[in-house]
């Protein structure tokens, strides 16, 4: 068993805080990478074989996939807390027993997903004023998209168990093997069979499968502390309650954020579908461009959460002060690149000079900014780590969805002109960066799982 735990579990309460974090991080992000290839890759094929029409199908699609999938992934944040902090203070039969009950809240997830995003697809993209020339092949691809959704699910359940044991390289091993898939069957169904959107979505959802069978073979694995058993699948009253505690900020943050992205989408989407595809393009830009940054915040929340369940506060304390100084350092680096080689990147996507246009105007609005996007991100990451989801859910629900809303709403009542759209992700994060600031600075979060243990029962938003 001994050998077994160090082959596939990480202790992050011992050794180097920075060089623990970079070594988690550094998987984590080669993970992202592969990930996000998955739809970059179907917009790279879609928009050089098909078309700007095509790529707006795709594009116009983004954020609601985004907004769908969100919830149920940030939700399953909450196990990666629980595990992390069991797993810090020893007590594997909680971690047992967190990990079955968060694979069981997975497979519901993934089918009340399922379900939801065929069924009302047109629906969704009817209310974010989706270009009538783009909407059946935008139908088309979200439903497929959709029919997946158990496999994409699935995947990041049992990736955030592995990540919160320490074990971010085989998530990463599995995802580099079905991306390469992907682009073969990308390649294959839209290059030389010649079919259409729809079969960009089936290579991503076969993909995708293939990936959390991966996981799930590794889970069934015996003589690990994580062992998935069929009969064990189930849902445990004290460890859901638990999960939920801390997943459901997480999960109602990423959803509100997505339900913000979406209103966007729809005013971007009323200047027609070159605009759309700009936007839908630079949406693809970002994400690779802040994959580090995530990764970052990704490795702090297990360092944190791990540190804290093993009462080490004063080495939380320090690997969040380096997570934090490195992310915004690589945002604002990789904001530099993306400034001066917008046109560039854009145009790997679209040959449109249009497309160019709009898309090279976003990231020059917005790219100079990304040391305060990463500033917001980081922090957050500590606060989950530490327990307090609450905080960053409040923080993102105020100021990057009512305000940004409030912001677009307004400007796109007195001027109808696409650069206020732009300008309201700089202007948010800076303001959510201050209010960041003041909560680590001047709050007592490296606590919070001590005060939960001396008082089980909460009142509602303590404790988070």
């Amino acid at each position: 068993m001994a050998t077994t735990l160090q082959n596939t579990t990480k202790d992050m309460t011992r050794g180097t805080p920075w060089k623990l974090i970079i070594s988690f991080a550094l998987p984590v992000f080669l993970s992202q990478v592969f990930q996000q290839l998955y739809n970059t890759i179907d917009s790279l094929i879609v928009g050089k074989e098909l078309g700007t029409a095509a790529l707006a199908a795709v594009s116009s699609s983004g954020t609601l996939i985004f907004l769908m999938i969100s919830f149920f992934i940030g939700s399953s944040m909450g196990a990666g807390i629980v595990i992390s902090r069991y797993f810090g203070a020893k007590d594997y039969d909680k971690v047992s027993r967190a990990v079955h009950t968060n694979l069981a809240l997975g497979i519901t997830s993934g089918v009340i997903l399922t379900v939801i995003g065929v069924v009302f697809t047109p629906t969704f993209l009817r209310w974010m004023d989706t270009d009538p020339e783009v909407m059946p092949e935008a139908v088309s691809y979200f439903r497929y998209y959709f029919a997946g959704a158990l496999a994409i699910v699935l995947y990041n359940t049992c990736k955030g168990i592995m990540n919160a044991l320490g074990d971010s390289k085989r998530p990463l091993y599995y995802l580099i093997f079905s991306s390469v898939l992907n682009v073969v069957l990308d390649i294959l169904f839209i290059a030389v069979f010649k079919w259409g959107v729809w079969a960009a979505a089936v290579a991503t959802t076969i993909s995708q499968a293939a990936s959390a069978v991966l996981c799930l073979i590794q889970l069934f694995k015996k003589g690990t502390i994580y062992q998935i058993k069929l009969k064990q699948i189930g849902f445990d009253g004290e460890m859901l309650k638990e999960i939920l505690r801390y997943g459901l900020p997480a999960g109602i943050q990423n959803s509100v954020i997505g339900l913000a992205n979406v209103i966007v989408q729809s005013n971007i989407n009323s200047f027609g579908k070159v605009a759309t595809a700009a936007y839908g393009t630079h949406a693809k830009i970002e994400g690779f461009a802040f994959l580090p940054i995530n990764s970052f915040a990704m490795a702090m929340t297990t360092f944190i959460g791990q540190n804290l369940g093993a009462g080490e506060h004063e080495r939380a304390k320090r690997g969040s002060r380096f997570g934090i100084t490195t992310a915004v350092l690589l945002a604002e680096l990789i904001g530099l690149i993306i400034w001066l080689f917008a046109p560039t990147f854009i145009g790997l996507f679209s040959d449109d000079p249009a497309v160019i246009e709009f898309g090279t105007n976003q990231a020059r609005i917005e790219a100079l900014f990304y040391c305060l996007l990463a500033f917001s991100h980081a922090v957050a990451a500590v606060c989950r780590g530490a327990g307090k989801a609450f905080v960053p859910m409040s923080i993102m629900l105020a100021v990057w969805c009512v305000l940004r809303i409030v912001y677009i709403e307004l400007m796109m009542h007195f001027t109808n002109e696409i650069q206020y759209i732009y300008w309201a992700y700089p202007i948010t994060w800076g303001i959510s960066s201050l209010i960041f600031l003041c909560y680590y600075l001047f709050s007592d979060w490296v606590h919070g799982f001590d005060r939960g243990r001396m008082n089980p029962q909460p009142e509602v938003g303590e404790g988070n």
